[in-house]
């Protein structure tokens, strides 16, 4: 794989700006005091980010949407994403809900933690895609 490729190093900014979004997410969940909606926020970011990292490694186009499942779904086959990560749309939500006060309940700490372990599971399926492509070290 051809690391000065434009597009490659592209994606490889989106998976950086995804692993910063996420830790974050998990310095916020640790915090003695937490934010749990900002975690929540920063761990869809975190997801989203890795998986539009995904497709323009792959030379997708891709809506401008928040809609996880929707871009896993763009992904060709044969990325481990599309097997160990079924339903994103829990994830999803806090793209909107865990930004803006609303009629919604506010996420706990259970809920910022689980956003961040599913997040955590997304970047490190795309990171171990781009190892085994050669596009990380």
């Amino acid at each position: 794989m051809n690391n000065t490729d434009p597009a490659i190093q592209e994606a490889l900014r989106w998976l950086a700006f995804s692993k910063n979004d996420l830790r974050i997410a998990l310095q916020l969940i640790r915090d003695p005091d937490p934010s749990p909606h900002h975690a929540c926020w920063l761990s869809q970011q975190s997801a989203e980010k890795a998986l539009k990292a995904a497709l323009m490694s792959e030379n997708v186009v891709f809506p401008h949407t928040h809609d996880l499942n929707m871009l896993r779904n763009l992904l060709p086959e044969g990325w481990v994403i599309h097997d160990v990560n079924n339903d994103l749309s829990v994830l999803s939500e806090w793209a909107i809900e865990a930004r803006y006060p609303g009629t919604w309940v506010e996420p706990t700490y259970e809920d910022a933690a689980m956003a961040e372990s599913k997040a955590r599971l997304i970047y490190e399926d795309v990171s171990a895609e781009f190892k085994r492509r050669g596009m990380l070290n």
